[in-house]
Parts: C-alpha cells; sequence; structure tokens
C-alpha cells in the first residue's frame, strides 16, 4: 500500500479518536457571526433596567426576567453591601461543612414562611436546586415523569438519578395519565415548570394534582417564572391555583423576580432533611455568597409590602399581549410576562432578532432545542418598571419588522 494512503488513514482514524474533533466541526455560530446574524452573548454595560446600554447604544430590555424590577432597587443593592461588610465576599466551603452563615438560615426560615411550607433549603444556582433535589429523592427503581417543556435543569436532574424518566405531551394530561397507569407499580415523581419558560403558558396544576392524587404520585413544581408574579400575593403558581397545601415541593430561583442568583427549595421539613443529606449539588458546592442571600431576604420583604410592583407588572402584560394580538402576531398561549411572538422557521428568527437589534429593541431567540423544531420564535418578557412609552416603541419596532419580514 502507498506510505501516503497509510499515513492519511493513520491521521483519519487519529482524528476519530481525538475529542476535540467535534469542536473544529462546530461552525454553525461562526457562520451566523459572519453574517451579522449571531444573537448571543451580547454584551451589557449596565443594570438590568427597562433599558440598557450595548455597545454604548441605549436600547429597551424585553429580554430579561427582572419582572419586579428589583436587581436594581436601592434596598436591594443596600443590603448586598451590607452583608458584603460583615461577611466578606464568600463562605470558602460548602453548606455540608463550613459554609452555612446565620443569614442563610435565616432566609431558609423566611422563604419557607413565603411559600407557606414547613422547611426551604437555598442552593447556589437554581440549576443545582434541581439536579440535586430531582437525584437525591428519585432512584433507581423510580419513575420521574416530566412535561416535554421541562427547563433543561430538570431533565439533567433526573439524568443524575439514574431514575426511569418518561416525558408527556406538553400540558397533556390524558398523556400524564397514560404513563402514571402505566406505572402506577413505581415510585413516582411529577416535575413540571409552574410557567413554561419559553412560551409563557401555565401549566395545569389543579389536574396534574389530581391525577397524582389517584396514583399515588408527589408532585414538584418548579416556579422560577411563577413566584413574583403569580398569585394573590406573589407566591407563585400553587397560590394562583389555591393548591399550595397540594404540592410536595415548590422549587424557586433568585434570578427572576428575586433579583440575585441562586435557588431554594421548599417543603416538609422531614422532606427537607433528606434532601440536606443527599444532594450532591449541595453538599459538593460552594455555599451561595452572603451578598446574594441578602438581596433575596431584602427583595422577599419589598413583594410582600409592595403588591404594587405585581400590578403593574401585569397592566404592561395585558398592554403587550393585547397590542402583539391586534398587530397579527402569533404568541401561542402565553398568559404571563413571558410572551413569544412565534416565527417558525430558525433563520427568519435570527433575522428578526437582528433587525429589532438595530432599531434598539433586546428581544431573545429561541430555536430548537430550546423550542420544538419549526417553533421558533422571539421570547419577550416584561417588567413592572417598563413606561407606557417604552412599550409603545417596542410595538412599533415589532411592527415594522414584522410587516418587512412578512409575518403579518
Amino acid at each position: 500500500m502507498d506510505s501516503r494512503l497509510v499515513q492519511d488513514s493513520r491521521m483519519d482514524i487519529k482524528k476519530a479518536l481525538d475529542i476535540f474533533e467535534k469542536c473544529k466541526k462546530f461552525t454553525a455560530a461562526k457562520e451566523a457571526m459572519e453574517a451579522g446574524l449571531y444573537p448571543y452573548f451580547r454584551v451589557i454595560e449596565s443594570a438590568q433596567e427597562p433599558e440598557v446600554t450595548v455597545n454604548g447604544k441605549r436600547m429597551i430590555m424585553v429580554g430579561s426576567n427582572n419582572y419586579l424590577g428589583l436587581t436594581n432597587d436601592p434596598r436591594v443593592k443596600d443590603a448586598a453591601i451590607e452583608a458584603l461588610r460583615r461577611y466578606g465576599t464568600g463562605c470558602a466551603g460548602s453548606r455540608f461543612l463550613n459554609g452555612t452563615l446565620d443569614i442563610h438560615v435565616q432566609l431558609e426560615e423566611k422563604l419557607a414562611r413565603f411559600m407557606r411550607k414547613e422547611a426551604a433549603l437555598v442552593f447556589s444556582t437554581g440549576y443545582q436546586t434541581n439536579l440535586g433535589v430531582i437525584s437525591a429523592l428519585a432512584g433507581k427503581d423510580d419513575v420521574v415523569l416530566i412535561d416535554k417543556m421541562d427547563h433543561a435543569s430538570i431533565i439533567d436532574g433526573c439524568r443524575l438519578s439514574f431514575s426511569e424518566i418518561k416525558k408527556f405531551r406538553h400540558n397533556d394530561m390524558d398523556d400524564l395519565e397514560r404513563l402514571l397507569r402505566q406505572y402506577n407499580d413505581r415510585g413516582k415523581l411529577i416535575v413540571v415548570d409552574g410557567v413554561f419558560s419559553m412560551e409563557g403558558d401555565i401549566v395545569n396544576l389543579p389536574e396534574v394534582i389530581e391525577l397524582a392524587r389517584k396514583y399515588n404520585a408527589r408532585v414538584m413544581v418548579d416556579d422560577a417564572h411563577g413566584i413574583g408574579v403569580l398569585g394573590k400575593t406573589g407566591r407563585g403558581t400553587a397560590e394562583h391555583f389555591g393548591l399550595e397545601d397540594e404540592v410536595d415541593l415548590i422549587m424557586g430561583t433568585y434570578s427572576k423576580s428575586l433579583a440575585s442568583i441562586g435557588g431554594f427549595i421548599a417543603a416538609s421539613e422531614e422532606v427537607i432533611h433528606y434532601i440536606k443529606h443527599f444532594a450532591r449539588s449541595l453538599i459538593f458546592s460552594a455555599s451561595p455568597p452572603p451578598a446574594s442571600i441578602a438581596s433575596v431576604s431584602a427583595a422577599v420583604d419589598i413583594i410582600e409590602n409592595e403588591p404594587e410592583r405585581r400590578e403593574r407588572l401585569w397592566k404592561n402584560t395585558r398592554k403587550m399581549l393585547e397590542g402583539f394580538k391586534a398587530l397579527g402576531f402569533d404568541t401561542g398561549d402565553s398568559e404571563t410576562p413571558i410572551i413569544p411572538i412565534i416565527v417558525g422557521d430558525d433563520m427568519k428568527a435570527f433575522r428578526m432578532a437582528r433587525m429589532l437589534h438595530d432599531r434598539g429593541i433586546f428581544a431573545n431567540v429561541a430555536v430548537s432545542p430550546a423550542v420544538p423544531n419549526g417553533r421558533a420564535l422571539i421570547r419577550t418578557s416584561y417588567m413592572a418598571t417598563h413606561t407606557d412609552e417604552q412599550l409603545d416603541r417596542v410595538l412599533e419596532a415589532f411592527r415594522e419588522v414584522g410587516k418587512e419580514l412578512g409575518i403579518i
């Protein structure tokens, strides 16, 4: 055999065995960058306010989960600064060992009271909360039933648990019952988003609870986008439906209405005690920093004492839902401050985001696998602190772009 052919063959084998070879072959993002359509990792030079600065240009932000406008609230920032002065920048260890401060325990007590549960446990991120809770509770002999549109952290928590994972069609209670009936002889945990993060619709929690009772399953609600937003007093999806006593576990994150970073789980004291000792993402992660914990505590106080913030959020939400529908946009089944503009085609969604950016509107793009194939969308989300004038400018920009692209 020709020596060059032998050498080439060896090179091909070497490439096939190189774990980095996939990195060289991934070109889609660079192609989008070269076309000027890449919509991710945009650098923001200011706080998450209704208007932000990007490359020195002021833009209206409709891509943030800062629903109540608290991330730049002076009271929240002052609480963080005071904690920083008293406790320093970090805990230098995990909650399990040397990283539990008195303010961690105080926040857990406050969150338990706020969520009307016996106990709560704080984690360093919302993602780690789902990883730790699901993998601690579900084992190899159990089944976790999840909505097809659940957040990625739920899916990854299921994988880490070694349990059997079964997805049911989005908000389809007949499909959920089919699976519950099929696995009626197994330990079962149903995990659902309260508010689905891409399309802004709300889980059919009453029927989930009814089926869970019927088939002896436990229910966990990831309420990252519901806390501070839904319910008479902002306690989320369970309060919205009057089912707080029926949901076994409520998970929340700080990076939305609670103005920081981190996560928590609220449940019975017995369950929280168990999770404390078996959640690997808690035991083997550094403790949430003091400034983050103090920020959340201040944000909870504001949510309880200023219901008018939530009222303004819903006023803005209604304005935008009605405005988009009047223009002829498809907003799916959204009924929350997350309002998708469903475009369908991935490239059209990328072009639309670029055109909006050029008009001073910061909105997000979601394509597969974040959404189903053929259902690419522009994800918009609103704050209590948006003004009518800002929202009118957003609607006008969408009207111009929608007409230019033939969407409306």
